[in-house]
C-alpha cells in the first residue's frame, strides 16, 4: 500500500505564493496535484512523469511549477501569483499500476 502524505496549503492573499509537498513510501511511475472547489469536479493541476516530461492545466500554466525528486519520492508543487479561483483541496496523486490519493491540503486565496 501507498501512502502519500501531503504539507504545506494555508491561507494566502491574491497574488501571492505557497508551496506544496508530497512525500510518497515508494517510487511511483508518475506524482502530481489535483484540487477540487467546493461544488466543482477533481481537476488536474499538474502531473510530473518519471522522465521528467510534465502536464499542466491550461489555468496554472506560468504561474505553478511542479518539481520532484526521484531518490526521495517527493513531488512538490510551487505557486505563484495565486488568484482565489484557485481555492480548493489540493491532492497529491500518484500512480503505479494504479491511482493512488493524498487526504488532501486546503489552500484559500483571499481578493
Amino acid at each position: 500500500q501507498v501512502q502519500l502524505v501531503e504539507s504545506g496549503g494555508g491561507l494566502v492573499q491574491a497574488g501571492g505564493s505557497l508551496r506544496l509537498s508530497c512525500a510518497a513510501s515508494r517510487s511511483l511511475s508518475t506524482m502530481g496535484w489535483y484540487r477540487q472547489a467546493p461544488g466543482k469536479q477533481r481537476e488536474l493541476v499538474a502531473l510530473m512523469y518519471k522522465i521528467g516530461s510534465t502536464n499542466y492545466a491550461d489555468s496554472v500554466k506560468g504561474r505553478f511549477t511542479i518539481s520532484r525528486d526521484n531518490a526521495k519520492n517527493t513531488v512538490d508543487l510551487q505557486m505563484n501569483s495565486l488568484k482565489p479561483e484557485d481555492t480548493a483541496v489540493y491532492y497529491c496523486y500518484a500512480w503505479r499500476f494504479t491511482d493512488y490519493w493524498g487526504q488532501g491540503t486546503q489552500v484559500t486565496v483571499s481578493s
